[in-house]
């Protein structure tokens, strides 16, 4: 998977070359090019594992980034407005997250989202304890990670 990966950098950084213009829309072009060139070309290969992470890295960026932003403006709004909003609440969240790298991102994704912080995990790796800023319905958040950050991050990770 590396391989394919530092080939497609490698025909990126050509592709720039060759159009002369140092511009990040160029390199992704170039990128998105060079990822076609390489599906293309090992199609019948066993280690297909780069080719079907890669769009699902594109998309849980920009899931998280539209994530990130709803988060933003209801914290912003909550700011700016006389009246809180806000029920803070602490909730154990149940996890399917197994080894400590799977863990430890997944706990970093979860508090970089506003409204969110991570207090502990649990001695059995099991649980996180989470402080939610608005917690109006514990299940439907546990609901909400569970088939949204959590469940694309796996599919990444595994």
């Amino acid at each position: 998977m590396i391989k394919f990966f530092l080939m497609n950098l490698l025909l990126s950084f050509i592709w720039v070359a060759l159009t002369g213009s140092m511009y990040y829309s160029n390199f992704i072009f170039g990128y998105l090019l060079g990822f076609g060139v390489l599906w293309v070309m090992n199609r019948d290969e066993t280690d297909q594992r780069y080719f079907y992470r890669v769009p699902k890295i594109i998309s849980f960026f920009f899931f998280f980034l539209f994530e990130m932003i709803k988060a933003n403006i209801q914290v912003a709004y909550d700011v700016i407005t006389p009246k809180y909003f806000f029920k803070p609440g602490i909730i154990r969240y149940p996890i399917n997250a197994q080894t400590d790298f799977e863990i430890n991102i997944l706990s970093t994704f979860i508090s970089l989202t506003p409204g969110t912080l991570i207090i502990d995990i649990s001695d059995d790796r099991k649980a996180i304890y989470i402080h939610v800023m608005y917690l109006k319905d514990e299940e439907q958040f546990i609901r909400s990670l569970k088939t949204g950050v959590e469940r694309k991050l796996l599919e990444i990770l595994r």
